[in-house]
């Protein structure tokens, strides 16, 4: 199924959503290393780390930014920002569905760990995505990641084409991108089911996978075709896109960044 095509580039963002919710019961290792009552708060190069997720929104030019999150310190530098409000949902997926029920599409979603997040990696992916994606996702190379932060230790994703990281921004940019947030809270409620998820993704795919002919690109829209949405793959111009921090470890490295 076709998508609704979007406005030709330059495209402007109006609506942005921040995931800074947290998982019931349990203490992140970042926030509990650090001494504070949420990761979003934890300081990095004298702010803390959701300010400079809101920072870069706002100076990527995002009008409008929604704020998924519980913690009243956390609600609180979100007012100092202008953000609006709304309850995390049970996982990632139903905080993106209620931020895209509120404001619709097209809407940026990232994470408050997304401590060195800059305006013009914002610009960059909204220009980079194809004019006809309904779904977008920005990943970064191996050797990207590894020529801006040597040694760096990051979950990578092997296609025929390389090694891939994700990096935290999505772009919901038509209304059907509905039905890909709709596959992914299926997704998520059958995480301990891997065989069904599985199963989502046709054999096709699967083989095409596991024998090493399957590009990021090809991956990306075959598995938008079987929602019935256009999605697209963009790599990231700045390997430092995909770097966030969700261990101890990765503070270390963060912090060592900004001083660098």
């Amino acid at each position: 199924m076709a998508g609704v095509a979007r406005a030709a580039q330059p495209f402007v963002i109006p609506n942005a959503l921040v995931l800074a919710g947290s998982r019931p019961g349990l203490r992140d290792p970042v926030a509990a290393a650090e001494g504070v009552a949420h990761k979003a708060l934890v300081d990095v190069g004298g702010l803390p780390m959701l300010v400079r997720v809101l920072r870069a929104l706002r100076e990527a030019g995002v009008e409008h930014i929604l704020l998924a999150a519980d913690d009243p310190e956390v609600l609180s530098l979100g007012y100092a920002y202008s953000a609006v409000p709304i309850q995390p949902g049970a996982g990632p997926s139903a905080s993106v569905a209620a931020g895209l029920a509120h404001f619709g599409a097209p809407l940026l979603v990232t994470t408050a760990d997304h401590a060195l997040l800059r305006p013009e990696w914002v610009k960059d992916f909204v220009a980079d995505t194809p004019a006809e994606a309904d779904v977008a996702v920005l990943l970064a190379r191996r050797e990207a990641i590894e020529a801006a932060l040597p040694g760096a230790r990051r979950t990578y994703l092997r296609f025929a084409d390389g090694a891939w990281s994700g990096c935290n921004l999505f772009l919901l940019a038509t209304p059907v991108a509905s039905k890909a947030v709709a596959t992914w809270e299926a997704v998520e409620a059958e995480r301990k089911r891997p065989w069904k998820i599985a199963a989502r993704l046709g054999l096709g795919t699967l083989l095409s996978y596991v024998t090493g002919r399957l590009t990021l690109a090809e991956a990306v829209a075959r598995l938008g075709r079987r929602v019935g949405i256009n999605a697209a793959a963009v790599a990231a111009r700045d390997g430092l896109a995909a770097v966030d921090v969700d261990k101890p470890a990765d503070l270390v490295q963060v912090r060592q960044i900004l001083t660098a």
